[in-house]
């Protein structure tokens, strides 16, 4: 028999199988990279669904409280504190349980909003263009381009800038003064003041003699960002190892996913950030989906507690984003919009719940877990939810 003929019959063997299409085609695939006959391909494709059908979900099984479980318990021997951000030592990220909290409750904004941005091609490999893409990222403020000082007798801020600085961070322009011009002009439009420039010094005062005005211009004058973006303070650049080869890898302090991904030379397929909200935003709910796997699953991992299987973590972001939108594990979300009375009385604030629910004359199915079990009556999961009946005295069996 040929090699065509036996890729055929492996072929047929793996799409009888019993298997999802995801699976045949790993199955498949692996098969194929391989020396084997059609009756090792037969038999490596019947324990393949062996192993299938033994790791699928029985029917009626509580997989909710299962998932609750198996996250909680692992959840106790968690940290509470802020650790280094994995690899990057010059950046705090929150880590440990109030991290895992973050994300079920769907937090509008991290406490520690981070980005890790990838580059393409020749930003990648050559330094001086990562750093391009830095200063385009980094937001960046008038004490990194220069020195202020005031002089009180003339009632002038004066601003002397720094041309290594300003060749630095602006290199595609070549004239230094030129830079200075449009931070002057910058400076008038924010700060509503006239301006007057020498070379790379600008000086600008209040319009009235005042000294308390100064000092506003001043304080004013340093919140100003002249390039980058105003979220991010701060861009770490590291060389590392990834599936391309070594590689410059940008790490972020604060987060604007969406302006990120429009800059050129970042890598929109790769780049990520720790905010659920705006990866939904700019991506997508399915995409909000996988961040919360992905950002749980490393929380996890992060603490040791990598034995928790994935599945779980697929469950809480299927219930967090069914609706299209992302939603909390909470009184304000999943656990507070259920439809029966007693399951949020349950949860939390329960004179409020059964107080409303009288009020609107609400009735409760008693169809889940938590309320059967409040009124004592056998939840419907497992054989709570057959019924079975026997005929007395004939000795047939029932239908």
């Amino acid at each position: 028999m040929t090699e065509y003929d036996v890729s055929n019959d492996i072929e047929a063997i793996v799409e009888d199988a019993d298997l999802p299409r995801r699976l045949k085609d790993e199955v498949y695939e692996t098969l194929a990279d391989r020396d084997v006959t059609t009756e090792q391909a037969d038999e490596i494709v019947q324990a393949t669904v062996a192993e299938y059908y033994n790791s699928r979900v029985d029917p009626l099984d509580p997989v909710g409280t299962v998932s609750a479980q198996s996250i909680g318990e692992p959840g106790t021997q968690m940290t509470m504190n802020t650790f280094h951000y994995a690899g990057v030592a010059e950046i705090d990220v929150t880590q440990g349980l109030p991290r895992l909290i973050e994300l079920v409750d769907a937090r509008k904004e991290p406490d520690t909003p981070m980005m890790t941005v990838y580059l393409e091609d020749e930003f990648a490999q050559n330094r001086e263009r990562a750093h391009e893409v830095v200063w385009k990222i980094e937001a960046t403020k008038i004490l990194q381009l220069g020195d202020v000082s005031t002089n009180v007798a003339d009632m002038l801020v004066q601003v002397a800038l720094n041309e290594d600085t300003l060749r630095e961070r602006w290199p595609t322009v070549e004239d230094p003064v030129e830079v200075a011009e449009e931070i002057a002009a910058t400076i008038e439009s924010k700060l509503g003041v006239e301006t007057r420039q020498r070379g790379l010094v600008i000086e600008f005062g209040p319009e009235q003699p005042s000294y308390r005005d100064l000092l506003q211009l001043v304080e004013e004058l340093r919140e100003i960002v002249f390039k980058g973006i105003e979220e991010i303070s701060r861009v770490v650049i590291r060389k590392e190892e990834t599936d391309q080869g070594e590689e410059f890898i940008l790490y972020t302090e604060g987060s604007a996913f969406g302006d990120v991904l429009d800059i050129e030379g970042v890598d929109a397929s790769r780049t990520t950030c720790n905010n659920i909200h705006e990866i939904h935003r700019n991506l997508g709910i399915e995409a909000a989906r996988e961040a919360i796997i992905e950002e749980t699953m490393n929380t996890l991992e992060e603490q040791g507690l990598d034995d928790v299987n994935i599945r779980h973590l697929m469950l809480v972001a299927d219930i967090m984003t069914n609706e299209g939108t992302i939603e909390s594990i909470g009184r304000h979300g999943i656990s507070g919009s259920k439809d029966s009375v007693l399951a949020r009385a349950a949860f939390e604030v329960t004179v409020s719940h059964l107080l409303d629910a009288a009020i609107h004359g609400e009735i409760d199915e008693l169809d889940g877990v938590t309320e059967n079990v409040i009124v004592g009556k056998p939840i419907k999961l497992g054989t709570g939810d057959v019924n079975l009946r026997m005929t007395s005295g004939s000795g047939e069996q029932a239908d």
